[in-house]
Formats: C-alpha cells, sequence, structure tokens
C-alpha cells in the first residue's frame, strides 16, 4: 500500500513539474524523493553534492546517500 501511494505521489510530482527541465529529482538510499532547483552540483574531492530545494535553499547531501539522480523533462 505504500509503495503504491509513494509511486502515485512519485508520479503526479513529475507531472506538476513537467514544465521545468531543468529541475531534478533525487532518490536517496532511505528511499527519500528531493526535487531540486536546477542542476546539482558535485563536489568530486569532498563527495558532496549541493543543490536548491524547492524553498530555494542551498543544501548538501554526501553522494554517497544519492542512490538515483534524474532529470525532470
Amino acid at each position: 500500500m505504500k509503495k503504491t501511494l509513494f509511486l502515485i505521489g512519485t508520479f503526479s510530482l513529475g507531472l506538476l513539474l513537467a514544465g521545468c527541465a531543468s529541475d531534478h529529482v533525487l532518490h536517496t538510499t532511505d528511499g527519500q524523493t528531493i526535487v531540486v532547483q536546477g542542476k546539482p552540483k558535485v563536489d568530486e574531492d569532498t563527495g558532496m553534492i549541493t543543490y536548491k530545494d524547492i524553498d530555494g535553499k542551498e543544501q548538501q547531501i554526501n553522494r554517497n546517500q544519492i542512490k538515483d539522480m534524474n532529470s525532470v523533462s
């Protein structure tokens, strides 16, 4: 049941963001979905990914915590 609701929510979010070609969606290893404004930047030295969240705040996450990163087109 939870997987079905998660898939429906993710699909709906993707449809809402379909007009924003430069946005990305990050899927973490613990099951979170993060919608990112623009393209995330990867720091090869530290392994950190820097991105702007939906509210425009700059955030960072370790690359090891990211399972999948997709562009929303």
